[in-house]
C-alpha cells in the first residue's frame, strides 16, 4: 500500500529525519539561547514529549501549538516572578474622616433655632381628598309676558342678565293665549335654557292676567318635578346679578326688600318707596310699608320679593305640610294681596324665613312702574313701510 507523506513546511527542510533519529522541536527557537533549562518548572519536559508525539500528525499541528502556547501563558500567569504584597487590611481601604472647618462662636450671638414664615399653614395645607364639591342650586326664574309696546325691551334685557348668572338656571316664560314666534325668537337669542309655556286660561276678564300665567308655571314645575329655587321674575323689573348668587343660599323661604322709584309713581297714591323684610342677620323680625290700603296684608312684599324651594309645590311631605292642595296663586282676592295669599300657603310664620342678604340691608331689584298702555307698537314687531322723511347721502 503507499503511504502518503506530508511535505515538511520549508522551515524545516534543513533538518534530516532518519530512522531513529531525535526530533527537535522548533519550539527551542523561541526558549532563550535555543535551551529549556530556564525553566524551573519540572512538568514542561513532560509536556514536550506530549506535544512531539502529538505533532508527528500533520494534521494536528496547529491545534498542537494553539495548545503549546496556551500552556506557556498559563504557566507564565501563575508563576511568581516578583514580590507583592498580599496582606490586605481594611485600614487600606477606610476614608479619612471628613470633619467641618472650625468655627468660632462667640456666646454672645444669636444663635437661630428655628425659622417662622409669616404665611397661614391652613392654607398650605392639602386638601382631604374626601371632600364632595356640592352642586349648584338650579334656579327656576318664572317670567309672564304679554303683548305691549316694550315686550321686547324687557324680554331682552332680562335675558341678557340671566345669561351672566352662572348654570343650572331654567327660565320658564310664560304666554297668554298663543305662543308668538317673536317671543319664541327672543329667547332662542339670549343662550339662555328655557322653556316656554302657554297659558291656555282665559284671563281676559281678569285684571292681572300674570297671577294665570304664574300658576301655569308652577303647574308645570309641579308636574315634572323640577328641582331649584323657585323665583317670580317679572320682565319690567330691573335685577343685579348679586341677587341671584344669592338665591341659591336659601333653603326653603327667603325675602328681600324691593325698591320702587319714587318719580315713577302716581303723586295721588300712597304708595311705599321701600317694600320688604326687616331682619336681624338673617332673621325676620319685622316689616318695610306705610300703605293703610295693605296694612291689613299678613307679608308685606312685593312678588318679585321673595322664593321658594320647588320641593313644596310636588314633596309636602318632606316640609311638614298639614296640606296637600296645589300651591297657586288667588285671583279672587284684591290687587297686592297675591303675594300674601300665596305666601301663606308656603310658610306658616317669619321664623320660616331667611332673609338676605344679612340684616336686609341692600337693594338688589328695583320694581318700575312703567304705562305702557298708549305706546304704539308694530305688529309682528316689523315695520311696513319706511319713514316719512328720507335724507339723502351728501
Amino acid at each position: 500500500m503507499a503511504s502518503i507523506r506530508r511535505t515538511l513546511s520549508p522551515a524545516y527542510h534543513d533538518r534530516s529525519y532518519q530512522n531513529g533519529a531525535g526530533f527537535s522541536s522548533p519550539s527551542n527557537k523561541f526558549l532563550p539561547n535555543g535551551s529549556s533549562k530556564h525553566f524551573s518548572s519540572s512538568h514542561l519536559p513532560f509536556l514536550f514529549n506530549a506535544v512531539n508525539i502529538v505533532y508527528r500528525k500533520g494534521w494536528r499541528r496547529s491545534f498542537c501549538r494553539c495548545l503549546f502556547f496556551f500552556v506557556i501563558g498559563f504557566v507564565f500567569g501563575i508563576a511568581p516572578f516578583g514580590y507583592s504584597d498580599t496582606d490586605v487590611r481594611a485600614k487600606d481601604f477606610t476614608f479619612p474622616e471628613l470633619k467641618p472647618p472650625h468655627a468660632n462662636l462667640r456666646f454672645d450671638d444669636q444663635i437661630v433655632t428655628s425659622v417662622s414664615l409669616s404665611v397661614n399653614t391652613k392654607l398650605l395645607e392639602p386638601k382631604e381628598s374626601t371632600d364632595i364639591i356640592e352642586p349648584l342650586k338650579q334656579l327656576i326664574v318664572v317670567t309672564p309676558t304679554y303683548n305691549r309696546g316694550f315686550q321686547a325691551y324687557f324680554l331682552n334685557r332680562l335675558g341678557q342678565v340671566l345669561r351672566l348668572v352662572k348654570p343650572p338656571l331654567v327660565w320658564i316664560v310664560v304666554e297668554e293665549k298663543a305662543a308668538s314666534h317673536e317671543t319664541a325668537e327672543i329667547l332662542r337669542k339670549t343662550g339662555v335654557m328655557y322653556r316656554h309655556v302657554l297659558c291656555a286660561f282665559n284671563s281676559s276678564s281678569v285684571k292681572d292676567p300674570r297671577v294665570h300665567q304664574r300658576n301655569a308655571a308652577l303647574e308645570h314645575i309641579e308636574r315634572h318635578k323640577l328641582d331649584g329655587i323657585v323665583f317670580f321674575a317679572d320682565d319690567d323689573n330691573v335685577y343685579t346679578l348679586e341677587l341671584f348668587e344669592s338665591l341659591r343660599t336659601i333653603s326653603r323661604f327667603g325675602t328681600w326688600p324691593v325698591a320702587m322709584l319714587a318719580q315713577m309713581l302716581a303723586p295721588s297714591k300712597n304708595k311705599a318707596v321701600l317694600e320688604g323684610p326687616v331682619c336681624n342677620a338673617s332673621q325676620v323680625i319685622g316689616w318695610h310699608t306705610n300703605e293703610k290700603s295693605k296694612r291689613l296684608r299678613r307679608f308685606h312684599v312685593d312678588m318679585s320679593g321673595f322664593v321658594f324651594s320647588s320641593t313644596i309645590l310636588w314633596d309636602p311631605k318632606r316640609w311638614g305640610r298639614p296640606f296637600s292642595n296645589p300651591i297657586r296663586q288667588l285671583d279672587t282676592v284684591k290687587e297686592g294681596f297675591q303675594e300674601t295669599t300665596f305666601i301663606e300657603q308656603v310658610v306658616e310664620d317669619e321664623s320660616q324665613m331667611e332673609g338676605i342678604p344679612p340684616g336686609c340691608s341692600k337693594v338688589m331689584n328695583w320694581h318700575l312702574h312703567l304705562d305702557t298702555g298708549n305706546v304704539v307698537y308694530p305688529k309682528g314687531w316689523l315695520l311696513e313701510k319706511n319713514l316719512e322723511v328720507i335724507l339723502p347721502i351728501k
